[in-house]
């Protein structure tokens, strides 16, 4: 049964900018990847190997985001305005203190760092040029992560859609200039791409400052040690879940690597299409984030547990319904990027089982960001990382490369760990103990 209409027009309106900004970034990364390949394949290799480390890197910092957010949202319900800024001053201290250093450092061993994900010659030269100018923008990043999570927590989400069209602008002109030497600069071919997109990052920070300076006054000098320790102990659950979830993916892929060559090309895909199309459950998750928190901070528990169920209610509806063509068309989806008839045929029950991961992966995903507004990160990592490492891909190895199922077996271990992963947060979330978790 669907929320009624005045709590599903509440969810909508914090969810669907954030899942908007997201398309958007999904979009023009295939922009970007269309930009690059037209260099040539060592060039996108390149691009693709430097992305990937860049996303390993921001994941040391995602963690600001909802460690901000879910304080917020917390003194948003408690209706203590005084003491929202709080949480967002002592986030942007700590991004200051991480991302400075670490960015020096990876700028510094970046030919080392690179070479661990990939050691050919023809592309870690690029590869490298190509990461040093994205990892110059760890710094936004990180602060940007701590805007969002305050704009979030008070519920101003449309905020983030407006800021990330005009960075999106930022990166696209930029982009083309930089990699063809367009309107009188430099041609950098693909490091252009990284400083584009650097420049974009840039431009948003300016944005998310300008705007929250013209909202509320940070308090000046030093957080309190109390602000402080209350962010770092919710962010760095959340960033060191992103940082392993993250290097799960690359396993899954050397998984795949060693059933076949074929295997991996098909899995890039699959994966890819899920990524995109469960942007709406991270979208709706984000918004139970908020709602959650804030009934709260409300002391209102029951109010907080329906608003978990509502929103995964509007989410199974959502990714079903996007799932749906996957399930019923599979030849013709695979067809807009496989090319070669055996791979497609290689891919349809494995799509299938996609479409069906999708929707039952509604649950995990909405119930992932409420617990974290609720403050149980530590709860979140140490569910999510043990059904993945310890059950998923010791799995995937053992059916699909031991026993030589292949590709499908592999697919039908991860529909299996999903709906483990569901089940257990479902399990969580009834018990209410997150009800009683202290921000």
């Amino acid at each position: 049964m669907l929320p009624d209409t005045t709590r599903r027009r509440t969810i909508m309106r914090l969810a669907l900018p954030i899942m908007a900004g997201m398309l958007t970034q999904s979009l023009l990364n295939l922009v970007d990847a269309a930009l690059v390949g037209s260099l040539g394949p060592n060039e996108l290799a390149a691009v693709g190997i430097g992305g990937y480390a860049m996303f390993l890197i921001s994941a040391t910092v995602f963690g600001l985001m909802s460690g901000v957010q879910a304080q917020v949202a917390r003194r948003h319900g408690e209706q203590a305005v005084e003491r929202c800024s709080a949480p967002l001053h002592a986030g942007l201290v700590i991004a200051l203190a991480v991302a400075l250093p670490l960015s020096a450092l990876c700028i510094w061993q970046a030919p080392r760092l690179l070479a661990l994900i990939n050691d050919d010659p023809l592309v870690g030269g690029i590869a490298v040029d190509y990461f040093r100018w994205r990892v110059a923008s760890l710094l936004p990043i990180a602060l940007i992560f701590c805007f969002r999570g305050y704009w979030n927590g008070v519920q101003e989400t449309g905020i983030y859609l407006r800021i990330m069209l005009v960075m999106h602008l930022v990166n696209l002109v930029a982009s083309i200039g930089l990699i063809f030497g367009r309107w009188g600069l430099p041609e950098m071919g693909t490091s252009g791409a990284g400083l584009g997109t650097t420049l974009s990052l840039v431009t948003g920070l300016i944005l998310w400052a300008a705007v929250t300076h013209h909202h509320l006054a940070l308090p000046r000098g030093w957080p309190s040690t109390g602000d402080l320790l209350t962010t770092l102990r919710l962010a760095t659950p959340h960033s060191f879940q992103q940082l392993w979830f993250a290097a799960g993916y690359a396993m899954l892929f050397w998984i795949l690597g060693q059933v076949s060559t074929a295997s991996v090309a098909v899995g890039h895909v699959l994966v890819n299409l899920s990524l995109l199309l469960i942007l709406p459950g991270v979208g709706f998750g984000m918004a139970a984030m908020s709602l959650v928190g804030e009934a709260l901070g409300r002391d209102n528990p029951e109010t907080a547990h329906r608003w978990g169920w509502d929103v995964v209610r509007l989410t199974w509806l959502s990714l079903a319904a996007l799932s749906l063509p996957m399930l019923v068309f599979p030849h013709q989806v695979l067809g807009l990027f496989l090319h070669q008839p055996e791979m497609i045929e290689m891919g349809v029950d494995p799509l299938r089982l996609t479409a069906l991961m999708i929707v039952v992966d509604a649950a995990a995903l909405v119930f992932t960001q409420a617990l974290l507004g609720a403050g149980a990160q530590r709860t979140v990592m140490l569910l999510t990382l043990s059904t993945q490492w310890l059950v998923f891909l010791p799995l995937a190895w053992w059916i699909g490369v031991h026993q030589g199922w292949g590709l499908v077996g592999i697919w039908w271990c991860q529909l299996g760990y999903r709906t483990l992963n569901s089940l257990a947060f479902v399990l969580i979330w009834q018990r209410r103990r997150w009800q009683t978790v202290t921000i």
